[in-house]
């Protein structure tokens, strides 16, 4: 089964080189080298929905990764044909694409690998909509806790991001661990109705 987007990074290897390393690796060294800052400016923006995508549509962490490194490398030497300003993750995804199918056409040589390219893409095209969803989601709860009291805004910053105990919260709040749940509650009743508002 493919690794899923919770848990790839715990069972797949780190990369074995770093971004930049791979942009160094893609041109010869008498060649001239193209300012890589915008590309690894995108690239850091939209790296963790890339790795996602490739690790959910390949069963083999050791070929996600081979692969996930092509389409950096790719993506960087075809970087002067992306028009600035239009949408990143969808020439990303293209790329990503061809470089899976294209592995999977090497893989029927070797074993019994039948997916056709039509799954292939619908697959793909149904990772993208969620992760779409999800950025939205993602990025009307940043607006509805900004809207939040600061006091607020700090109980969920101690609880979600620092992972502070309810316990640890009632200490620096001085309040009862009960009242701390039931704040909680209420604060999560709040953004989860922002957000739904935001989406709608």
């Amino acid at each position: 089964m493919p690794a899923s987007a919770k848990n790839f990074k715990k069972s797949c290897p780190n990369p074995r080189f770093s971004n930049l390393s791979l942009l160094r690796m893609a041109f010869p060294p008498l060649e001239p080298q193209p300012d890589p800052e915008p590309y690894l400016r995108l690239l850091a923006q939209h790296e963790r929905w890339l790795a996602t995508y490739v690790y959910s549509l390949v069963a083999r962490c050791h070929d996600a990764d081979d692969i996930l490194q092509e389409v950096k490398v790719t993506l960087w030497k075809q970087f002067s044909k992306f028009e600035q300003g239009t949408n990143f993750r969808a020439w990303a995804r293209t790329v990503a694409t061809h470089q899976v199918l294209n592995h999977r056409r090497a893989a029927r040589k070797h074993e019994a690998v039948s997916v056709e390219e039509d799954f292939i893409e619908a697959i793909a095209a149904e990772i993208d909509r969620q992760s779409d969803a999800l950025d939205r989601k993602t990025d009307a709860l940043r607006l509805c806790v900004q809207k939040l009291p600061d006091g607020h805004r700090k109980m969920v910053q101690w609880r979600y991001f620092d992972e502070c105990s309810i316990n640890e919260i009632a200490d620096r709040t001085q309040r009862t661990a009960d009242a701390v749940y039931r704040l909680l509650s209420r604060i999560r009743a709040v953004l989860n109705e922002c957000v739904s508002r935001q989406a709608s």
